[in-house]
């Protein structure tokens, strides 16, 4: 979606959403995968958040009705549920 976004919408709305959505995509992705031996709750977390969130950006960026766009904030809490998670794993094992 990156690439489609920096290639192939002119339009900056649309195209912003779909950079921004990307991005997420990207980085929860990989701390999941970095994560999905040690803390899989945290793993699972970050990536339904990721894929929420991302996926409403992309619909909208895409001419999904603007109530889409109430769904994004749940991929959000996910995601933040996730990195404290993540956190509370690191935490624990410290311990």
């Amino acid at each position: 979606m990156g690439a489609f976004a920096a290639h192939g919408i002119s339009d900056p709305h649309p195209r912003e959403l779909l950079r921004t959505g990307a991005v997420y995509a990207l980085v929860h992705a990989a701390a999941a995968l970095a994560l999905e031996d040690r803390a899989p709750w945290a793993a699972l977390s970050l990536t339904g958040g990721g894929l929420l969130f991302s996926a409403t950006l992309y619909a909208l960026a895409f001419g999904a009705p603007p109530l889409t766009g109430l769904v994004t904030p749940l991929g959000g809490v996910l995601m933040i549920l996730g990195w404290l998670l993540a956190g509370w794993s690191a935490l624990a094992r410290r311990v």
